[in-house]
């Protein structure tokens, strides 16, 4: 045993090893990526770990691999499920053998996330077992618990942790007897791996009888609890529970109900909760997956208990709930004067956090890529089209060259959309280079196939840049470490019809907006790819500074919104410390008063 402390995401990374992990499989998303990179990182144990092209491919991978007999871990983040979703679905009615987790890593605020999608819903759409840990803590003892569930009912279980349980830390006692898990092979029977309508229909009913056996096994599960007496009940659970327990403390005058599986719901335990009980609140993150079964509970069994939470506006509907807020409705709730209800209540008001919207990095190739295309279509007619990652910042002024932004790999697909409705239109996609080799490529042969008129714009910075510098398959590197052949852009382009390929460095900037000028203004579909590495990865250049030639006309700030340049006594000043040299602001300078003027400074 080690006592270690370790982020959330770590702690359920060390949790699935213990259980005996034979494979890793996922697509990179915050909150979620450190749990894949954590098993690379501590992989003793012959594990075999890859970054798949996306959910669904690494879902399937799994699929695979469970089906021969080994222990299987999915990872990726609520939006991601979407993609996963079509072999979640049927894979819960088909079964598995080894142990299968699907880990879900929900993003309440959203804090780096265009949904705050709820995922205990897609685990009833689904019909699966669902956990919802409330600590680091908890994660790392509940997912050796999902996977001993798992592979005693023969199928895969939702493992949902949200933002702060995935990077919160906390103290572990990390135990080193591992379960050594030796798959046995795959065994032919198509009779059960192989799903036709009528055996759905068979294991739908086998799928419903195993929900109901598996409510009452959670009602005794040791991580589903009440504590606590008294008139005033609470029902909680994930990290939400933990605020709970800040605010009251000690207090055991107050009946709490603690739900770590919400499906399928521990219902024998929440009747026994909500006996005698006139009020609950239910305290929850996101939508009332816990306040919508009680209320469930009270209709079927005649209890005349009142649920109150989101669903009477007690809780915020959408967003995080935090110490703060929960400190004030809490009191309300049991009728006690905030400063007095309990010595844990934050009643100290905290300085408001600044605002601070994230932009492009200073020297990142993006800003080079959009401003090209920005500047060749200067009194053109034109939408452009943009998609999760990096260059979604490309939306931000003064650069304000990101008119829609939907779906990873919509950009490609909805540029068809507005080319076929607006023929006198130049409209571009733009896509960075892990999403399109995750959801681009099927989009590029839609337009083939459908004659589109659109422009696509991959910004290939070579590497998973928002999510933390993940590999891909353009990258020539995999997550067990081996050096593999580079998937081609270009040739894949190529090879699905697309006659006009273009590659060339977005900082070499008047040979980028001629090549732009030129080649959208080509019938059919037609792609650019901005090669230039992001600065994560690249050895920074020398610092660029403005010398008295300076008319301080502000261009550079106006136009480029860089980070690295500031106003310093009223003019633009670069900041030695911000700059990586990239040289796109010594462009746009009309007087030429950007350069190297002090080469012995470095970044």
């Amino acid at each position: 045993m080690s006592k270690k402390l370790v982020m959330g995401n770590a702690a359920i990374a060390y949790g699935a090893i213990r259980a005996g992990v034979n494979l890793v499989a996922g697509y990179p998303g915050t909150p979620s990526s450190e749990i894949l990179e954590t098993v690379a990182k501590e992989n003793k144990y012959n594990i075999y770990v890859e970054w798949s092209v996306n959910e669904k491919a690494a879902l399937e991978v799994a699929a695979g691999a469970s089906m021969s007999g080994a222990r299987v871990m999915v990872t990726m983040k609520q939006v991601g499920l979407n993609v996963a979703s079509d072999p979640l679905m049927c894979l819960n009615y088909v079964g598995i053998k080894g142990g299968m987790v699907v880990v879900v890593a929900d993003d309440p605020g959203p804090i780096s996330s265009q949904t705050e999608q709820d995922t205990r819903h897609y685990s009833q759409f689904a019909k699966m077992m669902c956990f919802d840990p409330s600590s680091p803590l908890e994660a790392y003892q509940m997912i050796q618990d999902a996977f001993e569930y798992s592979e005693k009912c023969g199928k895969p279980v939702i493992f949902r942790p949200t933002t702060r349980v995935c990077h919160g830390y906390q103290t572990i006692d990390l135990l080193e007897d591992r379960l050594e898990n030796t798959p046995e092979g795959f065994v032919k029977d198509s009779s059960k791996w192989v799903i036709f309508p009528r055996l759905a229909y068979q294991n739908h009913l086998l799928l419903e009888k195993m929900l109901l056996e598996v409510s009452e096994e959670f009602s005794h599960y040791r991580f589903n609890e009440i504590t606590g007496s008294g008139k005033f009940g609470i029902a909680t659970g994930g990290v939400s529970y933990e605020y709970i327990k800040e605010i009251i403390g000690d207090r055991d005058d107050i009946r709490i109900l603690k739900i770590a599986t919400p499906n399928p719901f521990p219902s024998a335990l929440a009747l026994e909760f909500l006996s005698g009980l006139e009020t609950v609140l239910v305290v929850e993150e996101l939508d009332p997956v816990i306040e919508n079964e009680l209320i469930k509970l009270c209709g079927v069994n005649h209890l005349d208990t009142i649920i109150r939470g989101k669903r009477t506006g007690d809780i915020t509907p959408a967003g995080e709930n935090t110490v703060a807020a929960l400190s004030k409705i809490i009191p309300e709730f049991l009728n006690e004067n905030t400063n007095e209800s309990t010595n844990r209540v934050l009643n100290e008001a905290l300085p408001e956090l600044p605002q601070r919207p994230p932009v492009l990095c200073a020297g990142c190739p993006h800003r080079a890529s959009f401003y090209a295309v920005k500047k060749a279509m200067e009194g053109k007619k034109s939408i452009f089209c943009g998609d999760i990652g990096c260059y979604t910042l490309g939306n931000a002024k003064p650069l304000d060259m990101v008119d829609t932004c939907l779906c990873m790999g919509a950009d490609i697909t909805m540029a068809q959309g507005f080319a076929h409705m607006e023929p006198d239109t130049r409209c571009f996609s733009f896509i960075g280079d892990s999403t399109f080799f995750a959801s681009g490529i099927t989009g590029v042969v839609n337009a083939v196939y459908n004659e589109a008129d659109i422009t696509i714009m991959i910004l290939d910075n070579s590497t998973t840049a928002m999510t933390g510098h993940q590999p891909h398959p353009g990258t020539g590197v995999t997550m067990m470490g081996n050096i593999v052949d580079k998937i081609s852009i270009e040739k894949v382009l190529t090879a699905i019809g697309v006659n006009n390929v273009i590659t060339l460095d977005p900082l070499k900037l008047e040979e980028a907006i001629t090549t732009v000028t030129e080649i959208s203004s080509r019938k059919g579909v037609k792609a650019i790819i901005f090669k230039s590495p992001c600065i994560a990865v690249t050895k920074p250049e020398k610092a660029l500074s403005i010398d008295s030639k300076c008319i301080n006309c502000k261009k550079c700030i106006r136009e480029l919104g860089c980070p690295a340049i500031v106003l310093k006594e009223g003019k633009p000043f670069i900041e030695a410390s911000l700059c990586f040299g990239c040289h796109l602001c010594e462009y746009v300078c009309p007087v030429s008063a950007i350069g190297n003027h002090n080469p012995e400074v470095t970044v």
